[in-house]
C-alpha cells in the first residue's frame, strides 16, 4: 500500500442474470500456438491529459475505477469505508453516491464493469490473513437510484491467503480473475471456479512491481495491469482466457504513472486505445493516457 515501500523495492436493484463465477469454465491450457498478435496501441509513448478533478468530499482513498459506455465512471474507497460506490461524470464530478446493501467493506480494492453489471472485489489482505475473499455483483443502478442490493460471491484460494488489488472480469463470459500483489514482482493469476481461486500463472514483472489495479477493454482484446509507476499491456486473442493471455510477455506503456501520486485505479476505454487513472488523496485528478 505504501509508495515508499515500492520505491525501496524498485529503485434498490436486483442482480442481473450474469454468469456465476463459481461455474465458469476452467482455463484453456491446450490451445494451438499461433503468432503473437500485433502490439496494442498503448505500447507506445503515451500522453497524459488531466480531464477533470474528483470533487466528492468522501472520495479520498480511491482504489478502483471502471468506465461505462456513456463515459461516466464508477469508483470506491479503499479499506475503512462503508459499502458504497460513487458515480462520476466524464470530468470527475460526483453524480451520486450509491449504498451497496447486503455487502461488507473489509478491504475493497477494485471494481469492474461488464454489460451493465458492476463487480467489486473485497480482496485486499495486507496481513495475509484472508484465505476467503468476496466479490460483490450488482446491476449498475438507474439514474437517481441511491441504493442497490448486491449478490455475494465467496471465493477461497486453494493455496492460502494472498494480498490482491486487481479484479478482472471477462467481457464475454463474466469469468473472474484475481491478480495478486507481490513485492518481489511475482504476481499470481487466480481464476475463480466453483467457489475456489486456483492459480493459473505467475507474472514475473520485476522486483518492486506491485500490481495495484487492472482492467480488460470492453472489446476483450486488451488487458492492462498497473503498478505504482507503470502499466503493463497484454494483447488477448479471440476466444482466449484472460489467464492464458497474461502468460504472454507484455509491453510496457511509455508513461510514468508515479507522477500522479499513489495510484491504485485504472479503467480502459471500450476499444483499449486509452486508459484512465485516479490516485488517492483529496480532490484527485482524473487523467487520460493515450498515444500522442
Amino acid at each position: 500500500m505504501l509508495v515508499a515501500l515500492v520505491l525501496a523495492g524498485c529503485g434498490g436493484s436486483s442482480s442481473p442474470p450474469a454468469p456465476d463465477a463459481r461455474t465458469s469454465a476452467p482455463d484453456v491450457r491446450t490451445a494451438t500456438p499461433t503468432a503473437t498478435p500485433r502490439p496494442p496501441a498503448l505500447c507506445t509513448t503515451l500522453k497524459a491529459r488531466k480531464v477533470g478533478t474528483v470533487d466528492a468530499p468522501a472520495a479520498t482513498e480511491l482504489s478502483g475505477l471502471a468506465r461505462a459506455d456513456d463515459g461516466t465512471f464508477w469508483t470506491h474507497n479503499d479499506s475503512g469505508d462503508v459499502p458504497r460506490v460513487f458515480q462520476l461524470d466524464q470530468r470527475g464530478r460526483l453524480e451520486r453516491e450509491v449504498a451497496v446493501t447486503g455487502a461488507e467493506a473489509v478491504d475493497w480494492e477494485d471494481i469492474a464493469l461488464r454489460k451493465g453489471t458492476l463487480y467489486v472485489g473485497d480482496i485486499g489482505d495486507n496481513l495475509l490473513q484472508r484465505p476467503n475473499v468476496t466479490v460483490y455483483r450488482f446491476a449498475a443502478p438507474p439514474a437517481s437510484v441511491t441504493s442497490v442490493a448486491a449478490q455475494r460471491i465467496d471465493l477461497r484460494y486453494t493455496d492460502g491467503a494472498h494480498d490482491a488489488e486487481t479484479l478482472l472480469v471477462d467481457p464475454s463470459s463474466g469469468a473472474l480473475t484475481v491478480v495478486t500483489k507481490d513485492l518481489g514482482g511475482n504476481s499470481g493469476v487466480y481464476v475463480a471456479s466453483h467457489g475456489k481461486l486456483r492459480k493459473k500463472a505467475t507474472l514475473r514483472l520485476g522486483a518492486g512491481q506491485l500490481v495495484t489495479a487492472g482492467d480488460v477493454s470492453g472489446d476483450g482484446r486488451t488487458i492492462v495491469l498497473r503498478t505504482y509507476d507503470r502499466a503493463f499491456v497484454y494483447t488477448r486473442k479471440p476466444g482466449e482466457s484472460l489467464s492464458r493471455a497474461l502468460k504472454r510477455a507484455p509491453c510496457t506503456a511509455q508513461a510514468d504513472l508515479l507522477d500522479e501520486g499513489q495510484g491504485e485505479a485504472l479503467a480502459l476505454s471500450q476499444n483499449g486505445r486509452a486508459f484512465y487513472t485516479v490516485p488517492e488523496g483529496a480532490r484527485p485528478a482524473l487523467r487520460r493516457y493515450a498515444p500522442r
